[in-house]
């Protein structure tokens, strides 16, 4: 069997696996030992899979192959973030960010090629929607980027974020089979507590999320608390309305337990005034929130520009006066193109 009709055996779940070997008249605790092999050990070569037989292994060998992601370039900014261009099985590419702090090592990576969001402010948004990234490419920004900071910096991976190119929610299934692969005690075993998937705001699937009683944490991009404002710079809250926002996260919050964080990027005259403010807070009124207040990154071509610090301050002052939690979050990597909204692979010509 020629390469092209061999199988990626990370494509299969643990009962195809299973099955498999069952069929080749092996026994069915194979299965586990090459699961984890795979989402524990992350090899990428049957023969380093050395509790199983030569015989097995050739017989694995010759009906699927691994094709794991690898680095095509890496960047690192003045501030220690590191930007990753990370290459898939077809040539496709990606990218990824390792956000150091002095307590939390994240990994940011990327669910889609492209986006098909088109917001306003986004450099992702400007770009085609090539493909959803599979499961395992998803699990191997994470490995590639937890190995990079254990062995080029000494620190272990602390957070991941679902926040690089691309929308989750419309990769809803690759997207939570990554998160159980990463999470699983037969896979990277990182807490979904240490896990968070942002979305530009899909209201029945925030509450498909509470459905399916997911352990890790959401994230909305709002960036405007009403609909003029919103459809403005984003163009899905034509069919997904503040109102409707609203009311899946209630049933977000109310299901699962857990605390929903708001992403609000401040626009100079835009969306920083004292009414934005006083609208957010009507948003989060009765609803189990935080805020996270971001620095806008600049984008080439793009008129919107950052708040400036008296603004950024009253519009904070507004919101934790009404009893609402307020983080700053500050821009990374914006000298190599890492920070919040400019990941747009360089390298497009090269895909299309």
């Amino acid at each position: 069997m020629n390469s092209t009709e061999k199988q990626d055996i990370r494509s299969l779940d643990l009962p195809e696996i299973t099955s498999f070997f069952e069929g080749h008249g092996e026994k069915p605790f194979r299965a586990k030992q090459v699961y984890e092999w795979l989402w524990k050990n992350s090899v990428e070569n049957f023969d380093d899979m050395t509790n199983l037989s030569k015989e097995v292994r050739e017989i694995m060998k010759n009906h699927f192959m691994i094709n794991p992601v690898t680095i095509s370039e890496s960047q690192i900014s003045k501030d220690g973030t590191t930007k990753f261009s990370f290459k898939l099985q077809d040539g496709m590419i990606c990218e990824g960010v390792l956000i150091p702090t002095p307590k939390r090592m994240t990994a940011c990576i990327s669910s889609q090629v492209g986006c098909s969001l088109s917001c306003e402010f986004c450099a992702t948004g400007k770009m085609k929607t090539f493909r959803n990234i599979r499961a395992d490419e998803m699990y191997d920004q994470v490995r590639i980027i937890r190995d990079w900071a254990e062995n080029e910096i000494g620190k272990p991976l602390t957070n991941i974020v679902y926040m690089g190119m691309g929308e989750p929610l419309l990769n809803y299934g690759h997207v939570l089979n990554s998160v159980e692969k990463i999470t699983s005690e037969i896979g990277l075993g990182i807490s979904p507590r240490r896990i968070t998937i942002s979305t530009a705001g899909i209201s029945k699937m925030i509450q498909k999320l509470a459905d399916d009683k997911v352990k890790f944490n959401l994230a909305l991009s709002l960036h405007a608390a009403n609909d003029a404002k919103r459809d403005k710079i984003m163009d899905i809250n034509e069919s997904n309305t503040i109102e409707s926002l609203r009311t899946a996260l209630l049933y977000f919050c109310k299901n699962t337990g857990k605390t929903a964080t708001l992403e609000y990027i401040l626009f100079d005259q835009f969306n920083d005034t004292k009414e934005d403010a006083k609208s957010l807070v009507d948003f989060c009124s009765g609803m189990d929130v935080k805020v996270n207040i971001i620095e806008y990154n600049p984008v080439d071509g793009v008129p919107y520009q950052k708040s400036n610090p008296e603004s950024i301050r009253q519009f904070q002052s507004i919101l934790e006066n009404s009893g609402i939690e307020v983080n700053i979050r500050r821009s990374r990597g914006k000298d190599i193109d890492a920070a919040c909204g400019q990941l747009a692979s360089k390298k497009e010509k090269d895909i299309s």
